[in-house]
């Protein structure tokens, strides 16, 4: 094997690892709502089993809202990270993941003191039932205490894989995810084990054994950025350094990165805001089916985004070394393993598709109408694969307005088909509107159909992405 693949390998298995555990917790938190009891009797809540995922898929992606526009501080943090660890700049490296450190914290403090604005704000956009509303509220009410842990981690993830250290960041999702899943059921469905008896939390207890998990997590990531890089790295700036580490060039750079990828965050709000937002017009159990396809399309991408890591580390460190010869092999090989996992997973979504629909939910209609879209997830793997991967690569190459151009053009893609889609579709016969009570309540032949047209301007954006940053990855090389 080459060295280069075993340098790929080392990086990227065991990001796979912990990226494993992360659709997990996500299918945990919607079997756990979805597990609650009949008509939600777990926790008291008098509402059914798609309205318990409703409120976990509208909470969840408020923090989405939230989080997304922080993605600077692992995205730049990283390939900035791995250029300095490149070029053997040690104190760099100490400055840039101070740098980033102080942001989290800061922006962290921000979004606390703005969590009731920001829920009366986003629900004058965000259209569900008064039921899913009130459950998604309570959920970010609760899971908004992490946010000083969940923006750290953000950096901490960011400036380990920059440095090449992938078990670190392995280690830490691992923790995370792994406490996020025992909390979660713990703390919503309770346990009954010996003389060890506890009743539960019901739904809230989701959202606190995120909190949990978060704080978890950073407790040890710090442990272990202390033991790993305290002599190296941490103990090569002073206090001088620091007084001055959001001055110079440096920051100024830093932060004309993360307009960049401010931008490039709220595009992929838009369309995944607009995606959810959409789906909950057509009635709870279409919301529960977008929200549990979105689930299982993210264990594909979370595998590929392991080589894209690899792929961020590497291209990063050769691009601060200076050989142009290693970037390119780098590329190369991490396009040939990623493109691998996309056609394996197709393979899995064909003949795995429906057991996985009956492992997220009990309630067999939203299994039922779940199971007429799954062709899309056949689809979607080999073209987001490639986004995926070049988005490691521009990360390492810190290529950050080709990153937020390509987003810009996902958006006009994914608006343009929904848009098309939708004129055509309310201009078709008046049949469309016929009730198909098998489909699940509120599932008409229109709201069907309307459903698929949203998986295809999904679609639409992925392409948009992988054929922009293929077209213009020349730019991302060394001149």
């Amino acid at each position: 094997m080459k060295a280069i693949n075993k340098d790929i390998l080392k990086l990227a298995l065991p990001s796979i690892l912990a990226n494993i555990t992360v659709p997990i917790v996500g299918m945990v938190d919607v079997a756990v709502a979805g597990h609650l009891g009949p008509a939600g009797e777990a926790g008291g809540l008098g509402v059914g089993t798609a309205t318990l995922i409703g409120g976990i898929a509208i909470g969840s992606m408020l923090f989405d809202l939230l989080y997304w526009n922080f993605g600077f501080l692992r995205v730049g943090t990283g390939g900035l990270a791995a250029q300095a660890y490149g070029r053997g700049d040690r104190p760099e490296c100490a400055r840039v993941l101070t740098r980033s450190l102080g942001i989290a914290l800061s922006c962290a403090l921000l979004l606390i003191a703005i969590q009731w604005l920001f829920v009366k704000a986003a629900f004058l956009f965000v259209d569900c039932t008064p039921e899913v509303r009130e459950l998604a509220s309570q959920y970010f009410f609760i899971r908004i205490w992490a946010a000083p842990a969940t923006l750290a981690l953000m950096a901490l993830k960011g400036w380990f894989i920059g440095m090449q250290d992938s078990v670190s960041a392995m280690l830490t999702d691992l923790t995370v995810n792994g406490m996020n899943i025992l909390m979660s059921i713990v703390l919503a469905l309770g346990i009954n084990i010996g003389s060890l008896h506890y009743e539960g939390m019901g739904f809230a207890g989701v959202a606190a054994g995120t909190v949990a998990a978060q704080y978890s997590g950073l407790l040890v990531a710090l442990v272990l950025l202390l033991v790993k890089f305290r002599r190296d790295t941490l103990n090569t700036i002073g206090h001088s350094d620091l007084r001055g580490i959001f001055k110079g060039d440096q920051m100024r750079r830093f932060m004309t990165m993360n307009a960049d990828l401010f931008v490039r965050s709220l595009c992929f709000i838009a369309i995944y805001i607009g995606f959810t937002v959409i789906s909950a017009r057509y009635g709870d159990t279409l919301l529960a089916v977008s929200s549990i396809l979105m689930k299982l399309l993210m264990i594909f991408s979370y595998f590929t985004d392991g080589f894209a890591y690899a792929g961020e580390a590497l291209v990063g460190r050769y691009i601060g070394a200076g050989d142009r010869g290693m970037y390119k092999e780098s590329v190369k090989w991490t396009f040939i393993w990623s493109m691998s996992i996309a056609l394996i997973f197709m393979g899995i979504y064909h003949f795995a598709g429906v057991p996985m629909l009956e492992m997220m939910t009990s309630d067999a209609s939203v299994v039922d109408a779940s199971r007429e879209y799954l062709p899309w997830l056949l689809l979607m793997p080999i073209v987001g694969c490639a986004a995926f991967t070049w988005d490691g690569i521009y990360v390492g190459a810190t290529a950050s307005r080709q990153m937020r151009d390509s987003m810009l053009w996902a958006v006009v893609g994914f608006v343009a088909v929904w848009a098309v889609g939708i004129l055509l579709l309310n201009h078709a016969p008046s049949f469309f509107s016929s009730e198909l009570p098998a489909a699940g309540p509120g599932a008409t032949l229109y709201n069907r159909i309307a459903m698929h047209i949203l998986m295809a301007a999904y679609f639409a954006h992925l392409l948009a992405r992988t054929v922009y940053l293929t077209v213009r990855s020349k730019c991302c090389f060394p001149k």
